[in-house]
């Protein structure tokens, strides 16, 4: 046991403590520099895709579903920090951990992570190309997505983890922007708006339930948050206040941006009986409702911020899935852990990036396969549970120093989080296999 009064299970709400955390390990100075690795997994997790399913949420049930988003906001909490314990604490990585619970993580992550890249790099580069399209019609849909897909390659392609931050945050700033100037421009009805607090599921609603908590902030990539905090640095227990303070911040940050989403939803579209378009053209859509509404300068604007939403969802995967499916490799050929092929610039990494960019390309040509949009939703629907239970099962065992395991509030707010997203897997797969 470190130095320093006797550690207590749970700290903050359903986590270890950080008492005993390693004092000699460098803090970082306050400010913007405390915030970095969990702004980027939750730019990254909200992408067009999710907010169209907040704005229909809102379009349909008006406030009815806030609720939804906090708890969202507090799953993923839950489990980005269940990820970014178990780094600081350990000193490895999140495969390591699967790794060590057999051989079955091998089989269950090597096909998906592969099946799901390739699916996501064509989604990703049509979801930024339709915005783009909206705003520069010289060029199509087409053109602008393969332009979106090679720019994130050069930008992430050197594995300069500290431009990348900054280019995230950037893009942050104008989804936060465009999205809550929106929502703000529609008054919203504040006394209304906190009656969505008291939990309510509407008769057949409750696949928007499930869909809007689990589509705040992520799926494959809150597993590339320790990956993300090892670039940043942030590498020793001493790093773990600073770890939960990153965490939390960003998805209240996040919080705020889905909730403007469903303002919108709610004020804009539900009020006037207004619908709109599932997928990324829902929020094509939305754009020119805007216009309509309130001048051409407001559909542009919210454009961009679409656009902004689209590219950080881009670049993030390019970099934090390739620095995942680089650590996988690497343990597949038994390179050491240290060792350049697992890291980021190194071959394992650059293979997964041109994975993500030219291949999926063959798909911009033509329309999109119906089967392959349900391999989407399936496969995205199907990590979660794999997320929640590992860590369970990770953060239980002396895989974890004593001191940094799950206590009791942990494990509940966890099995709870487990039980949601097999609710959500088991949902989606039915409307697959039913259609």
């Amino acid at each position: 046991m470190r130095a320093g009064s006797p550690p207590t299970r749970d700290s903050l709400p359903g986590m270890a403590t950080d008492a005993a955390q390693d004092q000699s390990a460098p803090v970082p100075r306050q400010g913007w520099s405390i915030i970095g690795p969990g702004l980027v997994v939750a730019a990254t997790g909200v992408g067009a895709v999710d907010l169209v399913a907040t704005l229909i949420a809102g379009s349909k049930f008006g406030y009815g579903l806030l609720w939804c988003v906090v708890v969202g906001c507090v799953m993923k909490i839950v489990l980005v920090e269940g990820a970014g314990r178990f780094s600081l604490a350990t000193g490895k990585t999140i495969f390591q951990g699967w790794s060590s619970l057999g051989w079955w993580p091998y089989l269950y992550f090597g096909p998906y992570i592969v099946i799901w890249g390739f699916v996501y790099g064509a989604a990703a580069m049509a979801g930024t190309g339709l915005p783009l399209h909206s705003l520069f019609p010289q060029l199509s849909v087409t053109w602008w997505g393969i332009l979106s897909g090679l720019a994130g390659l050069a930008l992430v392609w050197w594995g300069r983890y500290a431009i990348f931050e900054k280019v995230c945050a950037a893009l942050v700033g104008v989804m936060f922007v465009s999205m809550v100037g929106a929502a703000l421009l529609t008054l919203p009805n504040i006394p209304e708006l906190l009656t969505g607090l008291v939990p309510w599921i509407p008769e057949g609603g409750l696949v928007n339930v499930l869909a809007l908590a689990g589509g705040v902030g992520g799926t494959i990539t809150l597993a590339a948050y320790g990956y993300w905090l090892r670039e940043k640095s942030w590498d020793t227990p001493g790093h773990m206040r600073v770890m939960r303070l990153d965490n939390t911040t960003a998805y209240v940050v996040t919080g705020i941006f889905v909730l403007s989403t469903l303002i919108v939803g709610a004020e804009l579209l539900y009020s006037a009986g207004i619908a709109v378009s599932t997928g990324d053209k829902g929020l094509l859509d939305l754009s020119t409702v805007l216009a309509d509404r309130y001048g051409p300068w407001v559909g542009k604007v919210f454009l961009v911020g679409f656009w902004a939403a689209a590219m950080s969802s881009l670049i993030g995967v390019w970099n934090g899935v390739s620095l995942m499916f680089a650590d996988f490799a690497g343990m597949l050929f038994k390179r050491p852990q240290d060792h350049p092929d697992r890291r980021a610039g190194g071959r394992f990494y650059k293979l997964y990036i041109l994975w993500l960019t030219f291949p999926p390309m063959v798909m911009m040509f033509g329309s999109k396969p119906g089967e392959l949009i349900l391999v989407y939703g399936v496969l995205g629907a199907f990590f979660m549970p794999f997320l929640a239970i590992t860590l369970l099962w990770i953060l239980n065992t002396d895989r974890v120093p004593r001191e940094w395991r799950n206590g009791p509030v942990s494990n509940v707010l966890m099995g709870l989080v487990a039980l949601a997203f097999v609710a959500l897997a088991v949902t989606e797969f039915s409307k697959a296999v039913g259609g």
